[in-house]
This record gives structure tokens, C-alpha cells and sequence, in this order.
């Protein structure tokens, strides 16, 4: 653990068939969350999770705009995901559809929360699939280690901009 960073985990909670639920609590203040989530440089330190490196970040942040991110695992496999953002609140709320491009035809919702208390910030991602399959293969995934690996990561990025 890296000085300053707390060792939470995100709780991960199924509030209905097509939704998943993710809350993780951070020791610094939500503009500094949001801009570890915003800025390319910054993307590619904490969204692979250590398990290989991300290769491309595209980031156009404004409504109706595109993401994409790569990533090349350690064993060579590449991987994308992209998006269009929907909605964007800065330092408060992200509102953008999200698809793991091997997997075109699943496309889901995600609606990214930040809220600060005492300097301590709230980040929730709800995640909504189009079907009870779709979130369940999401699951099944494998994606709760990697995600927990990549929000520790961004705590630590967010820590380092104070």
C-alpha cells in the first residue's frame, strides 16, 4: 500500500437482473478521483490492473463523444473497450455506454458517481446490461479481481496528483 491510500475494497452488490452495483470509498478528494478517471496519462497507470500494459487511450470528454482503451496482457492477447459519453457532470458524474469490443453485441450503461465527505471520496459505478445473460457473463467475466486491482491503482494515481 502506497502511503496515503487506504485498503478498501469496492463492494460489489446486484440491485436488480441487469444491474451491478460497485462502491469504493477513497482518502482524497473527489476532483482528484475525477481527473485520475479523465486524463489519458493517468488512464494508462491504473486501468490495466498490472496485468499487462494499456496501450492506446482516446478520450474525447464531451456528450456524445468516444473512448476507447487497449490493453495487451502479459501473454500478448489484445483487448479493447469503447464507449460514447452520455452524460458529464465534472467531478460528480459520467454517464457513458461501455462495450468489451471481443463482444460487440453487449453493450451496457455505466453511470460513474463521485460524492465527498470530509475530504474522503464515494465513487459508485452502476453498471446496467440490457439482460440478466448479458450481466452474468459480465460476472462470470472474471472482472472482480481485475477491477479491484485497478481501483486500488487508481486510488494511488489520485494520491499522487495532491
Amino acid at each position: 500500500m502506497t502511503a496515503g491510500t487506504s485498503s478498501r475494497t469496492a463492494v460489489v452488490t446486484l440491485p436488480t437482473d441487469t444491474q451491478i452495483l460497485i462502491t469504493r470509498e477513497f482518502d482524497v478528494p473527489r476532483r482528484l478521483v475525477y481527473r485520475a478517471w479523465t486524463t489519458p496519462e493517468l488512464i494508462k497507470r491504473w486501468w490495466g490492473a498490472e496485468r499487462g500494459e494499456v496501450t492506446s487511450v482516446e478520450l474525447d470528454l464531451r456528450v456524445g463523444g468516444r473512448w476507447r482503451y487497449v490493453s495487451r496482457t502479459h501473454d500478448g492477447s489484445e483487448f479493447g473497450f469503447s464507449g460514447e459519453y452520455r452524460e458529464i457532470v465534472e467531478n460528480e458524474r459520467l454517464v457513458a455506454t461501455e462495450v468489451f469490443e471481443p463482444v460487440p453485441d453487449h453493450e451496457a450503461l455505466n453511470t460513474l458517481t463521485l460524492t465527498e465527505r470530509d475530504g474522503r471520496t464515494t465513487l459508485t459505478v452502476l453498471v446496467e446490461h440490457d439482460s440478466k445473460e448479458s450481466r452474468d457473463a459480465h460476472l462470470n467475466s472474471g472482472m472482480e479481481p481485475g477491477m479491484q486491482d485497478a481501483l486500488r491503482l487508481l486510488e494511488q494515481v489520485a494520491v499522487s496528483l495532491r
